[in-house]
């Protein structure tokens, strides 16, 4: 069975404490997952199964919200869900593992999908718990924290903290004219969530919050998150609140319901990185997946790698030799956002839309979680 991409949405972005925090995650992932059928028209009657992501599965995340989300938005109970928490690439991973069962014949119509509200679940919540900590007292691995690994990566390739408030501000940029421009608009599923003001009426939710009007001199005052490192919050993914979904199905039963997919996955995969550089997993997830497609840098049209940090696109970008004019050409998570469970759509979203507005191929799209990385290639159909 050959799975195809019918279409992926998303939810805008909400920065923290901000318009989306007002929400509880299960009714915001149940609006993406309704939202992704409503705009195809597809009946929900005949999805057989739902994999959905979310990093912190705790408090209003509990419980497989794949599926409560799923139920609560009405949607029909007969179909099957799984919840998982692939780190940063959760929902890119949903995808990747619903397109596994479109292909083993396991599944024919699927949603992937995934959701965060940071803002109410904070991934810190997973400590401290009274429960335990994930590693135990004999524990001797040499796991650096993930701001620590952005340095390094940068430290390694040579990257000043010029070069990282400069490709901040390039983020910023981009997806501020992407807005403008309206190349976003397509991706968004409205919602109307409850107001931040007491009292006050719902508000209907249409764009990113994140958008910054930064410049050089003002992202040069700020501190580093590390004390003599070279990150800041104007050169890393914002803490934000969101959801996605994405729509696959057999390519045989997109023929029979006189469905147009809009791609399909030449090649993908997940491997696990570098411990040292910790993010830099971009780089040989993209050399596998190459390798698996037959294809090389030069055969693709656009590459989405996600800007945890600056460094991580940006040391992609060196060791593979890509310009900047196919490398996140709308801006990346530094702007728009990064709820964690639900980034990975939003990647192969905005990829997609941009080679049909550009009437272009393929783009590779990869995101670092960890010390695990996923990654695909995607081709227009």
């Amino acid at each position: 069975m050959t799975p195809v991409i019918v279409d992926l949405a998303r939810t805008p972005f909400g920065k923290r404490n901000g318009w989306m925090s007002t929400i509880h995650s299960a009714e915001l992932l149940g609006l993406a997952q309704r939202g992704v059928l409503e705009r195809t028209g597809i009946d929900p009657e005949i999805v057989e199964e739902v994999i959905g992501g979310c990093v912190t599965p705790l408090g209003e995340q509990y419980g497989n919200i794949a599926r409560t989300s799923w139920l609560h938005a009405g949607l029909p109970p007969h179909t099957g869900a799984t919840t998982i928490d692939a780190q940063c690439s959760t929902a890119q991973r949903a995808v990747q593992l619903l397109a596994g069962q479109i292909a083993a014949g396991a599944t024919d119509v699927g949603v992937a999908c995934g959701v965060e509200l940071m803002t109410r679940a904070p991934l810190t919540a997973k400590v401290g718990t009274g429960l335990g900590t994930p590693r135990p007292e004999s524990w001797s691995v040499e796991y650096p924290d993930q701001y620590t690994g952005a340095d390094r990566i940068a430290r390694n390739r040579g990257f000043t903290r010029e070069d990282l408030d400069a490709f901040g501000l390039r983020s910023q940029q981009l997806a501020k004219a992407a807005w403008d421009a309206g190349r976003i608009d397509a991706q968004i599923i409205p919602v109307t969530v409850p107001s931040l003001e007491p009292g006050q009426k719902p508000v209907r939710v249409t764009r990113d919050q994140g958008l910054r009007d930064s410049t050089l001199e003002g992202l040069a005052r700020l501190q580093p998150v590390l004390d003599g490192g070279l990150h800041t919050a104007g050169s890393s993914s914002q803490i934000s609140d969101g959801a996605s979904a994405a729509l696959l199905m057999s390519a045989a039963r997109a023929r029979d319901l006189g469905v147009k997919p809009r791609a399909r996955i030449v090649a993908q995969c997940i491997i696990g990185g570098d411990l040292e550089y910790l993010l830099d997993g971009p780089i040989d997830a993209g050399r596998k997946v190459l390798a698996r497609s037959g294809m090389t840098i030069a055969d693709i049209d656009l590459f989405e790698i996600n800007e945890a940090f600056a460094s991580v696109p940006m040391s992609f970008a060196q060791v593979h030799g890509v310009s900047e004019d196919r490398l996140n050409v709308n801006g990346g998570a530094i702007a728009v956002g990064h709820p964690a469970g639900a980034t990975g759509i939003r990647l192969l979203a905005t990829a997609l839309d941009e080679l049909e507005r550009r009437d272009a191929s393929t783009a590779l799209v990869a995101i670092c979680a960890s010390a695990s990385t996923t990654a695909l290639i995607l081709e227009r159909i």
